[in-house]
């Protein structure tokens, strides 16, 4: 495509009777493609969010790999963890005890889970992107044995239950001791030493960490735990790796990788998200027909003009060309002004939250908004293959004048 072409087909962007502005019919076309292209942009921005935020939600209190032992509690797992640290990707091991539990406060009683961490996961806080609110999360390892183990409990549960640090929360498991009259609960208080915030209302409404020898004592389990977390270098290979793991270890071993544990869920987000792009690009879709009525009417109003170029030596491919560059340039148009406007939004949205989201519903109490380059290319690309697409019959249909016809009655 040449000089020629190029100027001819930003004249015809052009209206006769107003110089220096867009037609109305090729300005819709525009609005069209760029309210279609900033629907795209926002939509899949925050589906984009919603997925990498619940992601590390997710694996800030759960581990990247979990290492379990076929039906029984671990009772050497200093020796299997020395084999799991050894295995390329491998960056941290540590053992864990989990179990479900009642909880019991003053006029209150609730389910949910107690999770039991070693000492140095405590020293460093707790778990990664943790975020503690009040008290001090390596108090758990500083219990005496004369005073209750001190726990961590989730924001959501400190406020069901009223609970503070320095107050004390009764444990029931039961996993008891068998006797004559069949196996009893354990009950025992803990003391509330820290209350933290994953971003979850489940895990901030059902789950509680103590110190290992802490929970290994009420479960009377001895010295054996639950299994081992496995932390990995890198966490889109989390799948390699448990593989590698369960490979070491043998068939006595089980290994789940945080994929393999929520598949399900992030399979379905990524379905959801395949289907609204498809959705919304029937917005840009819609307007690629106002690109090609626009191409038509054009066509027509120019009907003589064609017919002058094709006498004074115009090729039917430079007509064609012609109004292939009008079309792209109302895609490209449209498309640019499509992306400066989700682009701004979403800045909007990521900055100033004005978009509150119940918590007991969502997982987030704000709209999460992130912007990926790939997302962002195949939105580019989409809007400007249909606009390109629009633009084939009606350019067709302009090189295929008979220029004879066009003026013979001119």
């Amino acid at each position: 495509m040449g000089f020629f072409e190029t100027f001819v087909a930003l004249r015809y962007l052009r209206t006769r009777r107003v110089k220096g502005f867009l037609s109305l019919s090729t300005f819709i076309s525009t609005a069209g493609v760029a309210v279609g292209v900033m629907a795209l942009i926002v939509v899949i921005g925050v589906m984009t969010g919603f997925t990498q935020d619940l992601r590390k939600k997710i694996l800030s209190v759960n581990a990247h790999v979990v290492v379990l032992k076929h039906g029984a509690s671990l009772a050497d797992y200093n020796q299997v963890a020395a084999q799991v640290q050894a295995v390329p990707g491998v960056a941290k091991v540590s053992p864990f005890i989990y179990t479900q539990v009642m909880f019991s406060a003053p006029g209150n009683i609730s389910g949910g889970v107690i999770r039991a961490l070693d000492r140095e996961t405590i020293a460093q806080g707790g778990p990664q992107a943790l975020e503690v609110q009040k008290g001090e999360f390596a108090d758990l390892a500083e219990t005496a044995k004369d005073e209750p183990p001190r726990i961590a409990i989730g924001n959501e549960m400190a406020r069901n239950l009223n609970l503070s640090p320095g107050e004390y929360l009764n444990i029931i498991s039961p996993l008891g001791a068998l006797t004559p009259m069949g196996r009893l609960p354990r009950m025992k208080p803990f003391r509330v030493s820290a209350i933290f915030h994953s971003g979850l209302y489940e895990f901030d409404n059902t789950l509680v960490y103590t110190g290992l020898p802490q929970l290994q004592e009420f479960l009377g389990l001895g010295d054996r735990v639950t299994g081992l977390e496995v932390v990995v270098q890198d966490i889109y290979q989390a799948d390699r790796v448990a593989e590698a793991i369960q490979q070491k270890l043998g068939t006595g071993y089980l290994t789940r990788s945080w994929m393999q544990m929520n598949r399900t869920l992030f399979a379905a987000l990524k379905l959801e998200k395949i289907v609204m792009f498809i959705i919304l690009t029937l917005i840009i879709l819609v307007a690629a027909f106002g690109i090609a009525s626009t191409l038509f009417m054009t066509v027509m109003e120019k009907t003589k003009d064609i017919a002058i170029l094709m006498s004074m030596g115009a090729t039917r491919q430079s007509i064609m060309q012609i109004f292939i560059l009008k079309g792209l340039a109302i895609g490209t148009v449209g498309t640019t002004v499509g992306m400066a406007l989700g682009l701004t939004l979403c800045g909007l949205l990521k900055r100033y939250e004005f978009i509150k989201l119940p918590r007991e519903v969502y997982p987030f109490s704000t709209l999460p908004v992130q912007i990926d380059g790939l997302d962002m290319l195949a939105i580019v690309v989409a809007a400007l293959a249909i606009s390109f697409v629009a633009t084939l019959y009606p350019s067709w249909q302009a090189s295929r004048l008979d220029p004879v016809e066009a003026i013979r009655y001119e």
